[in-house]
């Protein structure tokens, strides 16, 4: 089902407040703006509900820019190499550009869907991930459902630069790399972290998976980049570079029915670790409870641990119940990650942390 423009203006009126507030001055501004103007958030009412969000809606609007990189108001987005910061003349611009080009608009928004692969959500993942390779005493094989181009499954070749509230810095993952990814931590003292992590196979699982050597697909990539975050952008650029020489598997299918299908391309003999980051929330509640009960199917068979990076309510309200402390992170579009691991087909899901929506802090618990 479409979306309705009620649902339009809806999601648009959450994601100036609950997602761009404080972190994006440009989409915050835009946005607002957006959820009160009838004809432009129509054009997201093009998209199915369950993809109809801001961060589509942002995302179509900015691979139409890049491909006319000589307008006014490309110098507003720093990604592509703007200056401007937001002001008053970037709503009327924003507007006439979109309404301009509303057919293209549409054309994205029905077909697309966000695919942000933002690399340095594996930053507060990566400490989980650690705790899941030392339980299996010896190499593990990834499975990212969700993966977008697969660049989550890059987690052995990234250094980790965590800050602590006392100033002190945690540093992990390998020292010779291209890309130090950057965290600052509070909370309960993390646990050792490695510098090696050993992975000896990578499976990635979307509905459509994107190849980085397809130059529009990485385009599509690059405009799910917030516009006002060129460091993203860079990191992005970075890790696609990276991933040349070490290619993951990728597979097209769904989260739920492709999982088992997906998890067979890893080796048996390997432990399963199953990585999941604002994945879920794009799912029905009845889907996520079949991918949960996927899961468990599949630990039934070899040894896995699922890695959660996932709001509360999309995903550990089903393993560890009632815990209503964690529920404003659905409303403030933040993650709780989780460690999961069956034993004798029972869960054992331990809650580690709370998790910023780019992988930019993690309380530890």
């Amino acid at each position: 089902m479409m979306a309705s423009l009620e649902l339009a203006k809806a999601r648009l009126t959450n994601f100036a407040v609950n997602e761009a507030a404080g972190i994006s001055p440009l989409y915050e501004l835009l946005a607002t703006h957006a959820k009160d103007d009838d004809e432009v958030a129509a054009l997201l009412a093009a998209a199915p509900e369950n993809f109809a969000h801001g961060t589509l809606f942002f995302a179509a609007a900015q691979r139409l820019v890049q491909a006319e990189p000589w307008i006014e108001l490309a110098n507003y987005y720093l990604t592509m190499g703007g200056s401007f910061g937001p002001d008053e003349r970037v709503w009327p611009l924003f507007r006439q550009f979109v309404l301009g080009r509303a057919d293209k608009m549409r054309e994205l928004i029905s077909t697309r869907t966000t695919q942000t692969n933002e690399v340095r959500r594996v930053a507060t993942m990566f400490p989980a991930i650690a705790q899941a390779a030392k339980q299996a005493k010896g190499p593990i094989g990834l499975l990212e459902v969700g993966t977008s181009a697969g660049l989550l499954l890059g987690v052995d070749r990234y250094g980790y630069r965590y800050s602590t509230e006392a100033g002190e810095q945690i540093n992990a993952g390998p020292t010779k790399t291209p890309l130090v990814l950057t965290c600052a931590v509070s909370g309960q003292p993390l646990p050792k972290l490695p510098k090696k992590l050993a992975v000896a196979a990578k499976v990635g699982l979307d509905r459509r998976p994107i190849d980085l050597r397809d130059e529009e697909e990485l385009a599509w990539l690059e405009a799910c980049v917030w516009a006002d975050q060129p460091e993203r952008s860079r990191r992005l650029r970075v890790a696609a570079e990276m991933q040349e020489k070490d290619r993951p598997t990728l597979v097209t299918g769904d989260a739920v029915d492709g999982l088992a299908d997906a998890a067979a391309q890893v080796p048996a003999e390997l432990p399963l670790v199953v990585l999941t980051s604002h994945v879920l929330p794009y799912l029905a509640d009845e889907r996520r409870q079949e991918f949960v009960a996927a899961l468990a199917s599949l630990a039934a068979t070899r040894p896995l641990w699922w890695v959660s990076q996932e709001h509360y309510l999309a995903a550990m309200t089903y393993l560890v119940p009632g815990r209503t402390d964690f529920e404003d992170s659905f409303r403030e579009i933040r993650g709780v990650l989780a460690l999961v691991r069956w034993e004798s087909g029972k869960p054992d899901a331990r809650l580690l942390g709370r998790t910023g929506a780019h992988g930019q802090t993690l309380t530890w618990l």
